[in-house]
């Protein structure tokens, strides 16, 4: 008598792998989509400063696609692959038997397919962060992590038996996907005030910061910077940096050199003109650099169109510089 072979344990405990790994998923694209909603002011754990900075790709015209934050989209695929995963687990009655392997086939073809698509949107994003944004956030690549990894179980956690099929489908799946992509962004940007397409990118330091002061601001403002830089004086808002901030450089390049004397800025390096470390203390900065608007703290580079939203400035909006990863706003 002939004994019959088991499974291996990858295809025994691949849904449940699925299930949890997609979960971690939703609860990475979920943190990300309430911050972009205003439910949290900062991006926890990730720094403000050096080539991780969360807030800076988050605030970049690649965030939102058709008004709609990119973590929002991610948010639901997570939810469908977690189904998708372990739905089938639930149809364990004999009575169910002939419905849970239908379920069961369909389900690893549809989980495959949607992983095949988060791959290639998420290595897209990848390559805007490494090459439009110059910047990462964490949590973007921990769900690429997350996404290579479901690819991944997708493949080898089922016992494929029409592998031409298997093939043809991924082809199909990859070239919809990556044209669908490149077609979404193809839209991102747009008119009206916020629209950064004819601003000029603001010039990056060319060597270390000057001992104590930093870069000198090189950038000229015009009408709408000097307006804005004293309405937000004037409401009480109050900025937190460090002269040897990269990111705080480029927020005063932001501005320019003439408005930025009008901002209420505060030195919180011990080392720095003026310096009012305690006051920093005192305010619960923890990067830089910080704006304290409406008696509540936000961290990173700030477009001055969202400075004059948060603030509800009414003057004139021809701001004249942006962020590299602004200007196809």
């Amino acid at each position: 008598m002939s004994r019959r072979r088991s499974a291996p344990w990858i295809h025994r405990w691949s849904r449940q792998l699925i299930g949890a790994i997609a979960l971690l998923g939703v609860l990475d694209t979920a943190y990300l989509t309430l911050i972009e909603f205003g439910v949290f002011q900062e991006v926890a754990g990730c720094p403000t400063s050096g080539p991780i900075n969360c807030q800076t790709v988050l605030d970049s015209s690649y965030a939102k696609v058709f008004g709609v934050p990119l973590s929002l989209f991610g948010l639901l695929a997570y939810v469908a692959i977690a189904l998708l995963a372990l739905v089938p687990q639930m149809l364990k009655s004999p009575e169910r038997k002939e419905l849970r392997t239908d379920a069961d086939n369909w389900t690893w073809l549809l989980i495959f397919s949607g992983t095949i698509a988060m791959v290639i949107f998420s290595g897209y994003l990848v390559y805007l962060m490494s090459f439009k944004i110059n910047a990462f956030c964490i949590y973007c690549l921990a769900s690429a992590f997350f996404s290579v990894t479901l690819f991944a179980l997708a493949i080898i956690g089922h016992a494929w038996e029409d592998i031409g099929q298997l093939l043809f489908t991924g082809v199909l799946v990859g070239m919809v996907a990556l044209i669908g992509t490149v077609g979404a962004y193809a839209q991102v940007g747009g008119s009206g005030p916020t629209s950064a397409k004819n601003r000029t990118p603001i010039p990056e330091p060319t060597s270390a910061p000057q001992p104590v002061i930093g870069w000198e601001i090189t950038t000229k403002s015009g009408e709408a910077e000097i307006a804005l830089a004293r309405h937000l004086t004037k409401v009480g808002v109050k900025e937190y940096g460090a002269y040897w901030c990269p990111h705080c450089y480029e927020q005063k390049q932001l501005f320019g050199k003439q408005a930025y004397k009008e901002i209420n800025y505060i030195e919180c390096s011990t080392d720095g003109k003026n310096a009012q470390p305690q006051t920093c203390k005192d305010a619960g900065v923890k990067y830089f650099p910080s704006w304290k608007i409406n008696n509540e703290l936000t961290s990173g580079v700030k477009k001055l169109d969202e400075l004059a939203d948060l603030t509800k400035y009414q003057g004139p909006r021809n701001f004249k510089y942006a962020l590299p990863g602004q200007l196809t706003e």
